[in-house]
């Protein structure tokens, strides 16, 4: 009886051991290759453009950088607040500081932050940094935006922590939310023109329109289902509008209007966090906010 009850023991044991390896093997954050970028040699005036097209300002400037500001938009010391149902998130310092921001990191450590939410340390990122649509950006994009991010100053202001309470502050379990969420591939799919497919590179791989517009599951993954149906503005009121073709009927012209100066049909002007977006799209070439204004017009109408 006692050895029947030893082996037991010991089979239970193995079981829990081959569990938590198996989770482990799960949960670990993933890297590229280390060859990943090699051969591929950045350009900073190439990066410029993926840098507005991505909105890395938007939430990397200082919260007290002047609006309007061409330079102090560029200083990327982090620190703006996104409050969410999982806890408060933090935009890190994103400058070339040595220190306090990026200035060690290579290119290859971007394209694993970018593509799989993990730090050069080897430690998940929240999701709050939106790695679910840079996933799709392509390995020369990410190659001239790290170009371009050493060319600006440095900052060496901290960054801040973020402030999320247990459960959602033990990093390990990302790597399961990462397994159900964090895939390449476009959501819109289909016959599309060369213009709306450009315009979908830019809306589903580097503006991520769909982190605000797209309401989310329990678990915080953004629904496929009702892409750009609209959503509740994370820890506060409102919500982010439905800009399907169900609800945002505005001609092409209009939306390339909005896109380059804030102004609807009706006069009313962009307001919130949507005026730096508005501010990031206006830097684009045209053709590009064309291309984005092409995409929307193709997305499914979703009531």
């Amino acid at each position: 009886m006692r050895r029947r009850l030893r082996r037991g023991a010991a089979l239970g044991t193995a079981l829990l051991a081959g569990i938590a390896a198996a989770a482990l093997l799960l949960t670990r954050p993933e890297r590229a290759p280390a060859d990943a970028m090699a051969g591929l040699t950045g350009d900073a005036t190439r990066g410029a453009r993926i840098f507005d097209a991505a909105g890395c300002a938007g939430c990397h400037m200082a919260p007290d950088a002047p609006e309007g500001d061409p330079q102090a938009r560029l200083r990327l010391a982090g620190g703006q607040a996104f409050p969410s149902p999982f806890g408060t998130f933090r935009a890190p310092n994103i400058s070339p500081d040595p220190k306090a921001g990026i200035g060690r990191w290579s290119a290859l450590d971007l394209y694993n932050a970018l593509h799989f939410g993990t730090s050069p340390e080897g430690r998940h990122y929240y999701p709050a940094f939106p790695y679910t649509t840079y996933v799709n950006a392509s390995r020369q994009d990410v190659a001239d935006l790290y170009a371009y991010l050493m060319t600006l100053p440095p900052d060496p202001t901290p960054s801040r922590p973020h402030d999320v309470a247990f459960p959602f502050n033990i990093r390990a379990g990302l790597g399961l939310w990462k397994a159900l969420f964090l895939r390449p591939g476009w959501v819109v799919t289909g016959p599309l023109s060369a213009e709306q497919e450009r315009g979908r590179y830019l809306a589903e791989a580097l503006g991520h329109c769909g982190e605000c517009h797209t309401p989310r599951n329990a678990l915080g993954g953004l629904r496929r289902d009702a892409w750009l149906a609209g959503a509740p503005v994370p820890g506060g009121r409102g919500r982010f509008p439905n800009i399907t073709p169900a609800r945002l009927d505005w001609g092409q012209a209009d939306l390339v209007e909005y896109f380059t100066t804030g102004f609807t049909p009706e006069y009313d002007s962009a307001g919130g966090h949507m005026a730096v977006v508005i501010e990031n799209l206006s830097l684009l070439p045209r053709a590009d906010r064309a291309a984005l204004a092409a995409y929307l017009k193709a997305v499914k109408p979703v009531p």
